[in-house]
């Protein structure tokens, strides 16, 4: 059975083991899901993530990050654009999560970028989902 989204599917399984204390979990790896990987990773929500080929797409191993005392750092994650309604923005249109708190992940013309990167960068894209 083929994945309409695999985008939602990773937010998913995130959600839910967060939900759920755990301490890994496992993704399919697709360069988007990378990018989201990399970006949760750099922006201090995730300690890490490993990719595994498997012989078919591979998979993403992502290390979840808890505070001191065992509190969720993510405490939501949410998809902003979905296969049947897409979400462009420009970059004066990016929301800022919580006055600034959170973050938004963008697909871009030079790779999937943190909202704050964009606006260094000054570039607009596709609203993939904002975490915070």
């Amino acid at each position: 059975m083929t994945m309409s989204d695999p985008i939602a599917d990773m937010l998913t399984r995130i959600r839910n083991a967060v939900r759920n204390r755990a301490k890994k979990v496992t993704v399919l790896n697709s360069k988007v899901n990378r990018g989201i990987a990399e970006v949760l990773q750099s922006e201090g929500y995730i300690n890490g993530f490993d990719v595994v080929e498997d012989g078919r797409q591979g998979l993403i191993h992502v290390e979840l990050r808890y505070g001191p005392r065992g509190e969720r750092v993510i405490q939501s994650i949410q998809r902003a654009s979905k296969p049947g309604r897409r979400v462009y923005t420009k970059v004066d249109g990016l929301p800022r999560p919580v006055q600034g708190l959170g973050i938004g992940i963008v697909s871009t013309s030079r790779g999937v970028l943190s909202d704050r990167r964009c606006r260094t960068d000054r570039v607009g894209g596709e609203l993939l989902c904002t975490v915070v």
